[in-house]
């Protein structure tokens, strides 16, 4: 064998297993059976394509809007000095909680003091003066009767205990005055909240003339809280004629006039809102009617000040259903979804939308409960498809974690944030 005739042999020697693998897969390929892999369509064709649905049920949909508030404390008092002194010491903490009646501050009250004093005195004079002239009218009584003495002394001697009875009242309202200045010398809380800091320090003279009295501090009772809300006049008449016109309905029982406090990372509060009134004017500035809430705050976690946003529910809308909004297409001509049928057919049908819920439209006519209306799947819809396979639709945010169980699907008349107005029908 020459060299030339030796190379082929080696080059089929390297090919044969490649050979052999290919005649393993042809051979695997003609013995699969028709059905082995994925199920096939009507008349062997590719199986229908699967899209998220939403069986819809009709239900009662609280309207809800999210309107601006600032929170201010339900009752605000100044600690203000009512007597004139030397500030000698602070005996509260600054920032801490104080109870009605607790003491703030103390001022010099010697003073005070004295001054009590002496119209103690003044009044035990008054009061020796008094019993002197008694008893002289007492005395003169039965003389005056027997013209032992005469008519004109007796006259004096009543008018004379009279006057020292009217010295003894002034001596009382005297002692009393100098007794309730002596008091104001210990500054005390007139209400119980969170006080601020001190406005004054120890040494600093006071002084209970000047402005209505030296400002010592500020107490502010932040629970609850207040919250001061504003929302457009066109929104409040729009709501009432939409009431009127019986397009909606007043919220009632527990949910009557709700109000929820956003926080700045868009979670919702753990206290609840109740809606005071509604304003009876029309701010000319801003057009805006102005209404407030009050909010329970344990634990004081919000402050007076804070600007926060607020959904309020006052309305609501029967037989309604709650549809996502990737679920509707708006356009020009109306509002329509696509409709599954029991056989897996879709159909366009056009729809009343009454408003936004959050994510969700409100969709108040067009569907009948039961039915299946298509949320995802569109795209399969344009490729041709002319039956579908529905299955249930599960909301992003509702894939539970790996070990737990899903959420349960989203009903049609489940409650959520709302753009729709609906805060000042209490008036």
């Amino acid at each position: 064998m020459t060299k030339h005739q030796a190379a082929p042999s080696a080059l089929a020697r390297r090919l044969a297993p490649l050979g052999l693998i290919a005649l393993l897969a042809l051979a695997a390929c003609g013995d699969k059976k028709p059905g082995a892999g994925a199920p096939a369509g009507p008349g062997g064709g590719m199986p229908p394509p699967e899209v998220a649905v939403l069986a819809v049920q009709p239900g009662t949909v609280h309207l809800t809007t999210e309107l601006p508030g600032r929170l201010e404390a339900s009752r605000v008092a100044q600690v203000r000095a009512r007597v004139t002194g030397i500030l000698q010491k602070r005996v509260f903490t600054e920032g801490s909680d104080v109870k009605a009646g607790q003491t703030l501050f103390r001022i010099d009250a010697a003073p005070y003091e004295a001054a009590l004093q002496s119209a103690q005195a003044q009044l035990a004079q008054a009061q020796a003066q008094l019993a002197q002239a008694g008893s002289t009218a007492t005395r003169y009584k039965p003389l005056v009767a027997a013209n032992a003495v005469s008519q004109q002394e007796y006259d004096a001697a009543v008018a004379a205990e009279k006057a020292a009875q009217a010295q003894v009242a002034a001596g009382k309202a005297a002692v009393r005055t100098a007794g309730i200045n002596l008091g104001y010398a210990t500054v005390t809380a007139p209400i119980s909240g969170r006080i601020g800091r001190a406005l004054v320090t120890e040494g600093a003279l006071v002084n209970q003339q000047q402005d209505g009295g030296t400002a010592l501090a500020v107490v502010q009772q932040i629970d609850p809280l207040y919250i001061n809300i504003t929302q457009s006049a066109n929104q409040v008449l729009q709501l009432r004629e939409a009431l009127a016109a019986g397009r909606l309905t007043r919220a009632s029982g527990a949910e009557a006039a709700k109000v929820q406090v956003l926080l700045d990372n868009g979670q919702p509060f753990g206290q609840s809102a109740r809606l005071l009134f509604t304003d009876l004017s029309v701010d000319p500035a801003t057009g805006e009617v102005s209404l407030r809430a009050e909010l329970p705050n344990p634990g004081g976690r919000l402050l007076p000040g804070m600007y926060v946003r607020v959904r309020v529910e006052q309305a609501q809308v029967e037989h309604a259903i709650l549809l996502p909004q990737q679920a509707v297409t708006r356009g020009t001509r109306g509002d329509s979804v696509m409709v599954v049928a029991a056989d897996g057919s879709v159909a366009p049908r056009p729809v009343t939308v009454r408003g936004a819920q959050g994510q969700d439209w409100i969709v108040t006519d067009g569907l009948q409960p039961g039915e299946q209306v298509m949320v995802e799947g569109a795209m399969k819809l344009m490729l041709g498809a002319k039956v579908v396979k529905p299955v249930p639709w599960q909301p992003k945010s509702a894939v539970a974690p790996a070990g737990q169980a899903p959420a349960a699907p989203k009903s049609g008349a489940s409650a959520s944030p709302a753009s729709a107005p609906a805060s000042a029908a209490s008036n």
